[in-house]
């Protein structure tokens, strides 16, 4: 007998050991699944705005909205993060968000422009929300290994952004569909990653309740806080613009769409180059100027030579702004986590880094359509991309310093 309850207890021990090892690993590769589709339903507009316009009569006015709307809802539906994760907890919180963008992402392809808005909006709003949640898991899951995380985390976010502009195109083709098919099959992941997570959903804890609307409240008055978010939003501002115009300007410089389309991919998958190495690279220092740099030169530079520069570099230009993009992301969303105290700040800081973030980087593409417009050119857009990089150094020099909020 004493043998059996040797051999029992030493079976719970391994199994144990083996539990303990599978759920970090699981929440790694659910966070992953969840990155890849935070960024299709955005990225995939640009390359199919030509057949959208075609098909709906889209105005030039409403193509601009139909590109800035889903930046603005990320800010204003990523507020919610904080009251959803007191409410379900950050486990069925992003769960329950996951589901709502695959139903918007199915809503837009239906066709007519009432539900190719309403999905916009539906689909963007769920990934305002679990883009706000995940950086407060990471804290808690991983709070050894931020960087590490934070780094794969935004390397596949850019790897679904390059699928959503370098596949959408090719999708239609291939479904007969000149935009409905492409605009609906990205529904597919989004409802993949929602299998893999749900295992993981758990109860929202039980200290959840006042604690979290006081740090929101003093973040408001902490100037580090403002300087995270700025830096969020001015990064921001030049990825949706590449996003939302990139395509656009290289077919006004005589590329033609599927041309321009891989153009627009590549850049994206570049961008998981840096988005995985300065997250992991910046977390080991205590000060991550350097790095803001190397990452926002390397963007404003790139895109300026796109729009301006000779079309023989058109793509060593995109490589330039895709690394400096990917580390731009993965950068702002590290100091999110390496300039909060614990799991409940970063949540907290989350949320109004990206909800404040989002709301000013949804200008960005509307500015550089009005110029464009005013200017007849890319001349005028280019200065204004160059100035916004100026402004993001700025911030993000501020933001990089060796501090932590609430201190």
């Amino acid at each position: 007998m004493a043998i059996i309850r040797e051999a029992e207890s030493a079976g719970r021990q391994g199994r144990a050991r083996t539990d303990g090892l599978r759920r970090p690993l699981w929440i790694a590769l659910g966070l992953l699944l969840i990155a890849f589709n935070l960024r299709p339903a955005l990225s995939s507009v640009g390359p199919l705005l030509g057949p959208i316009r075609a098909d709906t009569g889209l105005s030039g006015a409403l193509a601009g909205a139909l590109i800035t709307l889903p930046v603005l809802c990320l800010g204003v539906f990523g507020r919610l993060g904080p009251p959803v994760t007191r409410r379900l907890g950050p486990d069925a919180g992003v769960l329950a968000f996951l589901l709502l963008i695959a139903a918007g992402l199915v809503l837009r392809g239906l066709g007519g422009l009432p539900a190719l808005f309403a999905g916009s909006v539906l689909a963007a709003g769920g990934i305002g929300v679990v883009g706000v949640i995940l950086p407060g898991i990471v804290k808690r899951d991983f709070p050894d290994r931020p960087g590490l995380m934070m780094g794969l985390y935004t390397a596949v976010l850019c790897l679904g952004a390059a699928a959503g502009a370098g596949f959408s195109v090719p999708a239609g083709q291939a479904l007969g569909s000149p935009w409905q098919g492409p605009m609906m099959i990205w529904a597919l992941p989004a409802l993949l990653a929602a299998l893999a997570w749900l295992p993981l959903v758990r109860a929202a804890p039980a200290v959840a309740g006042t604690a979290p609307r006081r740090t929101l409240g003093r973040l408001w008055r902490d100037p580090l806080a403002w300087q995270v978010t700025g830096f969020m939003g001015a990064q921001s501002s030049l990825a949706y613009i590449v996003f939302g115009w990139l395509p656009a300007a290289l077919i006004d410089r005589g590329a033609d769409p599927v041309t321009a389309g891989l153009v627009a991919s590549l850049s994206a998958m570049a961008q998981t180059v840096l988005a995985l190495l300065v997250p992991t690279l910046a977390a080991r220092r205590r000060d991550q100027r350097a790095w803001v740099l190397l990452v926002v030169g390397l963007a404003a530079s790139g895109f300026c030579g796109l729009l301006v520069g000779p079309p023989g570099l058109v793509w060593p230009f995109a490589l330039a702004l895709g690394l400096g993009l990917g580390g731009c992301f993965g950068l702002a969303l590290t100091l999110i986590v390496l300039r909060a105290p614990d799991p409940q700040t970063a949540g907290d800081l989350s949320a109004m880094a990206q909800g404040v973030g989002y709301c000013l980087a949804a200008l960005g593409p509307l500015v550089i359509g009005l110029a464009h417009d005013a200017s007849g050119g890319w001349g005028l857009p280019a200065a204004l991309y160059a100035g916004l990089g100026i402004a993001a150094a700025t911030l993000g020099l501020l933001a990089a310093r060796d501090r932590t909020v609430l201190s």
